[in-house]
């Protein structure tokens, strides 16, 4: 059994890219944490603050605006996104030298993606998989997941990450999966649909904090509900749910015409993440097991 890592009666997060995840986390920590938020936008700094953070500014493309930040904080919530091209991912370097320089961390979790893996062909897949990512960005995440992997090994901090696949929910902003629907794109045939996997916005925010409080070293964990659906499935459970009309589908090479290519990668990998570990070794329980209890559980006629 993993032992729990032990902070002060009011540890110090540092919580690296503040969006809505970040917030959520707010919500679940504040006031029995003190959280840091790291921003690099001015007019965010409010927002943060009405939340119950303590905002700083910096920016990790500017790696010299980062002062001391390891010496603020006992952990580090990481949740900012490489940047939009390269297979590198600088922000992390940038992120892990600043922390570097203090030693006050002790704990350190990442927001990985589920796309290191690729396409799986639809297999069952746990974290012992190797890794084989098929597009730049899954590339940018497998290298910000093996240097903060090294950074734990070297420092002796506790690195635990956490590959996340689709988030949903109604209120998160690019994640409310009626926008799909109402734009009417069409999606694969059943013949030719791929595996996808979800977890609600909320459920991420509190495998988050599981992971900050009994996240083993060295340790990945699916943060993915229970659902076993193809993506059309998916989107059809929206649709039937709020009253939408279903997606049309195509075959494989209509749809390669129809939709522009970061639509299709999405369409290119299928796979379905076994969630054992994360409900085993963090002891957290879904409250949003499925995607279908999670549609239930949302009056139809929100907006």
């Amino acid at each position: 059994m993993t032992a729990r890592l032990r902070f002060a009666p009011r540890p110090t997060l540092l919580i690296v890219g503040c969006g809505d995840i970040g917030l959520r986390v707010l919500r679940l920590l504040v006031p029995r944490w003190r959280v840091l938020a790291l921003t690099s936008s001015p007019g965010r700094v409010p927002l943060l603050r009405a939340a119950g953070a303590v905002p700083l500014q910096g920016d990790l493309d500017a790696p010299a605006s980062l002062g001391r930040l390891g010496g603020l904080a006992d952990a580090v919530l990481h949740l900012a996104p490489p940047p939009a091209q390269g297979r590198r991912d600088p922000r992390t370097a940038a992120l892990l030298q600043a922390l570097a320089r203090g030693a006050r961390v002790r704990r350190l979790v990442d927001a990985s993606t589920s796309g290191v893996y690729g396409d799986c062909a639809g297999a069952r897949v746990d974290e012992t998989r190797r890794l084989s990512p098929a597009t730049d960005r899954a590339w940018r995440r497998a290298d910000a997941e093996a240097q903060v992997r090294w950074w734990g090994r070297r420092s002796g901090v506790r690195v635990s990450v956490l590959r996340v696949p689709g988030i949903y929910a109604l209120d998160r902003e690019g994640g409310d999966p009626r926008e799909r629907v109402r734009r009417g794109a069409p999606l694969l045939a059943p013949g030719d649909d791929v595996y996808t996997n979800h977890i609600h916005a909320d459920d991420l925010a509190r495998a988050c904090v599981a992971a900050l409080l009994r996240g083993a070293p060295q340790r990945v964990y699916h943060a993915s509900d229970d659902s076993e659906l193809r993506m059309g499935e998916y989107f059809d459970l929206v649709a039937d749910r709020f009253g939408l009309a279903r997606p049309p589908r195509l075959p494989r090479a209509e749809a390669a015409a129809a939709l522009g290519p970061a639509a299709l990668s999405f369409m290119a990998e299928s796979r379905r993440l076994d969630n054992a570990r994360l409900k085993r070794e963090l002891r957290l329980v879904l409250r949003h097991p499925t995607v279908r209890e999670g549609l239930a559980q949302i009056e139809p006629g929100r907006p």
